[in-house]
């Protein structure tokens, strides 16, 4: 739910009273919008979204808001850094940042900062003078599902990949788009979502993630294997002469193929047992059941064959004993949500596969 920049403001001191609610020393005297002159160094004219005026044993402090639509870590720092240009009109000014939620992450930024932050969500942290009051936890009651949307629609997890794929490398736009095979307004729109999230940076040759194993761990809390469509087959054969058989059918049929899930994590860190085989097909057709001896099922399946949400599955694919295996980081998504002790294999191919190669 998208909350407007008047809202937020409207809402502002219900949500300040919540937080300032059981501390008894503490009183609001004033609730005010105020423009600030700047002082003779600065000549600013300033006009924070909020000012509100506290009573403590120690005297009267101005609470100066500035309030953002969306608490993602960029959007802290600017405001941020606007509440300490206000401070330098009115030095005792304490900053604190509004936002609908509070994430963590921004929630250190602002503490590291020396600013507090109230959110419409039920988060809070004021530290100033002989008051601290600290309320967390409170989950997002305003998830922003569009950008999640955007950012793991199928077009743009390519881009995803490519940069998960090494993190150590950097990207110019349009090198990143050929190599994700997407637009450049595809990946200019990424890269915002990602440097709103502080995933992203800035170095001489582009731009490189920053932060690599929250973007994978945000990116497996909106993935499911089963955005792609899941057929289930029965076979005679063993694992490995399904998986020899796969590998000869689609390559002589030129359809594109990879192992994925215990199948594909088998040559990577093997950690435990497993009696299907699930693999990515391209095209599924009657002669390529036939020719791999499958049987569809509804229960009793040991084949499942994966007919991809997107191209972009196959992106860094490797070759073992001419078998051809997902890339780790597809691995990793298709097994963490996966019943069967699949979240077991994904830890133990992050911890020995792909945390060691960033």
């Amino acid at each position: 739910m998208k909350v407007s920049q008047e809202e937020l403001i409207n809402r502002a001191e219900k949500a300040i009273r919540a937080c300032l609610d059981g501390v008894p020393f503490l009183k609001i005297k004033e609730v005010s919008k105020e423009r600030l002159k700047g002082t003779a160094q600065t000549d600013l004219l300033i006009q924070p979204d909020l000012l509100i005026q506290v009573v403590s044993p120690s005297g009267t402090r101005n609470l100066i808001f500035e309030a953002k639509t969306s608490g993602q870590p960029r959007l802290a720092r600017e405001a941020i850094y606007q509440m300490l240009r206000y401070r330098e009109a009115m030095p005792n000014a304490y900053g604190v940042f509004l936002a609908p939620y509070v994430s963590p992450k921004t929630a250190q930024i602002c503490a590291d900062e020396g600013v507090g932050y109230v959110d419409l969500s039920g988060n809070c942290r004021l530290c100033f003078g002989e008051v601290y009051i600290e309320k967390a936890g409170r989950p997002n009651k305003f998830t922003e599902k569009r950008g999640l949307r955007s950012l793991f629609s199928p077009k743009a997890t390519r881009i995803l990949r490519v940069l998960l794929n090494d993190p150590k490398v950097a990207w110019k736009v349009a090198k990143l788009a050929e190599e994700s095979d997407v637009s450049l307004g595809q990946v200019t729109k990424v890269k915002k979502l990602l440097a709103d999230r502080e995933w992203i940076r800035k170095v001489a040759q582009g731009i490189e993630l920053s932060d690599p194993r929250e973007l994978l761990a945000e990116w497996t809390e909106n993935y499911t294997y089963r955005a792609n469509e899941v057929l289930d087959y029965y076979s005679m054969q063993t694992i490995s002469e399904i998986e020899a058989s796969l590998a000869s059918v689609c390559g002589g049929r030129r359809v594109d193929y990879a192992l994925t899930g215990f199948s594909g994590a088998a040559r990577f860190a093997p950690a435990v047992r497993f009696q299907r085989l699930m693999a990515y097909v391209s095209g599924i057709t009657e002669e390529i059941e036939t020719d791999l001896k499958l049987k569809r099922v509804t229960t009793g399946a040991n084949v499942s064959l994966l007919i991809p949400y997107d191209e972009g599955v196959y992106y860094g694919a490797k070759v073992f004993e001419g078998v051809r295996v997902v890339s780790p980081i597809q691995l990793y998504l298709d097994l963490k949500g996966y019943r069967g002790r699949g979240e077991e294999a994904a830890e133990a191919l992050l911890e020995r596969v792909i945390l060691p190669s960033w």
